[in-house]
Formats: C-alpha cells, structure tokens, sequence
C-alpha cells in the first residue's frame, strides 16, 4: 500500500491561523464578470444574495439567447471540499461559460460561504437561500432579475453541483422538502445533478486506499477538509459527510423522489466508494436515480480536461432536455 505522504496544507497552499481561521493562497485566479457590454460568447455578471453573509451569485448567459428563448436554468454549486474557491474561481468559471454554451442553459453559480470559518451547515444553508432567490425573482416579471426572468423557463429548473457542491445538492434537496411545497410556488425543481459528490466515511474505503496520494483528492486533503468543515468535534461519519449512517427518513426520500436525480460517478476517483454507498442507500430506499459511470474519469475530470468529457456533457444535455 502507498505511504500517505501528502502534506494537505503544502498541496491546498493553506496557512491555519491561531484564531481557528485559514489563509487561502489562490491556486486558481478569480475572473472578473464580463458585464452586459462584451463580444463573449457568454455573458456573467455578480448578484448581491445575501449581504449580511456576504454571499453572491454569478450568472451566465449565452450571448445569443433571445427573450423568448425559454432556456433551462441550472441552479450550480462549486466544489472545493467547502474550504477552497468560490463562484468567480477560473476553473469552475470556466465550466459554467462551458455549460451556458453547449447546453445551452442559464447558469446561476453560487459564491457560498466556506469552512472553517463558517462550517456546514452554513454552505447547505446558503444553497437552499440560492434556490429561494431564484424562486423570487420568479415571482416578480417586473422587477426580478432580467437576466433570469427574460430567458428562463421557471419549469426547467435543475440543481447541480460538482464534488462538495454534489453534496450541496443532496442537502439543498432535504432542506427545501423542509419548507414545503408551497415555499417554491413560480419555479419547478425539474432534476438533481450530482457530479462526483464529495462523500466518505471513517473507515477507509478500498478506492481510497488504492489512490492514497491521488493528485485532487489524497485522503490527506479530504481528511482536511471534513476536518476544518464538519462541525467541531464530529468525525467522517457525521450525517453532512456520510449520509448512509442516518439514512434517509420518508420526507427525504419524498424529496429525492419529487424531481429526477442524475449521480456522475469516476472509476479513477477516490471517493467513487463512498458514492457507490450513497447510491446504494439511494436504491434500497426506493428513490429513483440514474447513473452515469466514466471508468476512467478522475476527480473533477471536467476542470482540468474538459475536452475528455463530451460524453459527460451529453448525459446531462440530455438529463435537462
């Protein structure tokens, strides 16, 4: 068996300060919103969410939608293990331009709040308020957001996360069922996407243990990151990091069951144990789900060598229309 020889702290540029907070030394650049005015394919601009948590959303039009073009919406959360990145980050930046254009769809990122400074739930939270912000702009033809109200079809709404933000769409999934169904009246959760959610367990998985050292995800950086995320004192079998130990109860599984479910699964990837645990508390508990598997697909594949997942692209062009 390889040695865990990664030092998560060099391998995630992070410095941990005495008050409990991180420094994060960008490993991707932030990119700055193309504004109304821009000969891009793909038009993004930032959205205030909730000033007093300081979140925000970035939204991406393509540039040649009309006002009648009635374009699915996909509600995005990044991924990042819930302490690294943010809605404006290069890579994940990149990837919604991606989506906008050859979806084609409106894509509403989410700048959440991240860990250790404001650990989870505060991410669930900020996911269930980024789909309750598109709900209300919905409401309002006059005077809601008109990058969403002129190209939208509120019917074709879709929730979908990469990594730590397929997570976010489990649990943006349970906290809206919370609300009830009149809390979303204007919009329709049409599908879940979950792309290589960011799972685990305290016992070691047989796919973590093959890819100790992997170069996204080494068991080292996700120990890390459930560490400085999970509430303090919680371990990797907390429901936020392993669901299957609680389970699902029968509103969960109403909420699951409510709309489609896609779950995108990397036979290279570390934590494809643990998603095969979830789906399997998926399957023994009725919800219906689809799967696609890329047996040589990394973690986050699609950031780094996008050109090796049109398949991916197509499964979830064909998931939302």
């Amino acid at each position: 068996m390889e040695v865990n020889s990664v030092d998560p702290y060099e391998k995630l540029n992070l410095v941990r300060n005495p008050d409990g907070t991180i420094t994060r030394n960008s490993i991707a650049p932030d990119v700055p919103a193309t504004g109304e005015i821009s000969d891009s394919d793909v038009l993004t601009k930032d959205v205030p969410l909730n000033e007093a948590n300081a979140t925000s959303v970035r939204i991406y039009r393509p540039n040649n939608a009309t006002k009648d073009s009635n374009l699915p919406l996909i509600i995005f959360y990044h991924g990042g293990g819930f302490i690294l990145f943010s809605a404006a980050s290069l890579p994940f930046n990149e990837l919604c331009v991606r989506m906008a254009r050859e979806l084609p769809a409106v894509i509403v990122s989410v700048d959440y709040r991240l860990a250790p400074e404001h650990r989870l739930p505060a991410a669930f939270e900020d996911a269930v308020a980024a789909v309750l912000w598109v709900k209300t702009q919905a409401s309002d033809k006059s005077n809601g957001e008109p990058w969403l109200t002129n190209y939208v079809d509120f019917s074709k709404c879709f929730i979908m996360g990469n990594s730590a933000g397929g997570t976010m769409v489990h649990y943006a999934a349970l906290g809206l069922q919370k609300l009830g169904s009149d809390e979303l009246q204007s919009i329709k959760i049409s599908g879940l996407i979950l792309n290589q959610p960011f799972f685990g367990c305290v016992q070691r998985t047989a796919s973590e243990l093959r890819k100790l050292n992997d170069q996204i995800v080494s068991l080292a950086s996700t120990d890390l990151m459930w560490e400085l995320s999970l509430p303090i004192g919680a371990d990797r079998d907390h429901e936020y990091c392993n669901p299957v130990v609680k389970g699902l109860s029968e509103s969960d599984i109403e909420a699951l069951n409510s709309q489609k479910c896609l779950v995108y699964v990397g036979g290279e990837d570390p934590l494809m144990d643990s998603q095969k645990a979830y789906m399997k508390m998926l399957e023994e508990s009725g919800v219906k789900f689809e799967t696609y598997y890329d047996e040589k697909a990394y973690h986050a594949i699609e950031l780094f060598e996008p050109e090796k997942c049109q398949n991916l692209f197509k499964a979830i062009r064909d998931f939302i229309y």
